[in-house]
């Protein structure tokens, strides 16, 4: 993805901690305004987020800003057990509290490993996102899909413009 077509965006967010935070991300700029307009409808709804920053700050390494439960957008990598190029290699795609919302393989692998605890989503915890929540509602607003609904691997921190 060319460099300007990639939008940097600070927004607010509610912390774990209850306390107002400003975040980074960047995303493809074609889904910038429907991202500002989520996480307007987040904040406004209050859900927590434990952190907000560029993947950068992991050195790129998407197992590092995961285990660090960072909420994240844009990083050029390839696909979970793939080698297509990510939706977040465009910037249309966003994670969402990855530990409490964890990636689930069809043969029940938890990535990340912390989050195995929140695998089972009959739980209800601080940040975790379930189906027809302010999270999942804000997202289909603008017509974004959600992992966690997806049959078979479910990927509960993942929204995407393209729902893939």
């Amino acid at each position: 993805v060319p460099i300007q077509n990639l939008r940097y965006l600070t927004m607010s967010y509610w912390g774990f901690d209850g306390a107002v935070h400003r975040g980074e991300m960047v995303v493809n700029r074609s889904v910038a305004g429907a991202v500002v307009k989520v996480f307007g409808k987040l904040f406004a709804a209050r859900f927590p987020l434990r952190r907000m920053r560029l993947v950068d700050a992991y050195g790129g390494d998407d197992d590092r800003s995961m285990a660090a439960n960072n909420t994240s957008a844009f990083n050029c990598r390839a696909v979970t057990g793939g080698t297509s190029w990510s939706q977040h290699s465009y910037g249309w795609a966003i994670d969402i509290n990855p530990i409490q919302n964890p990636y689930v393989s069809r043969a029940g692998a938890v990535l990340p490993p912390a989050g195995a605890p929140y695998a089972n989503r009959s739980l209800t915890a601080k940040g975790m996102i379930h189906a027809g929540d302010a999270v999942v509602r804000a997202f289909a607003w603008v017509g974004w899909g959600w992992g966690g609904s997806w049959s078979g691997t479910r990927d509960y921190q993942h929204f995407s413009a393209t729902g893939r």
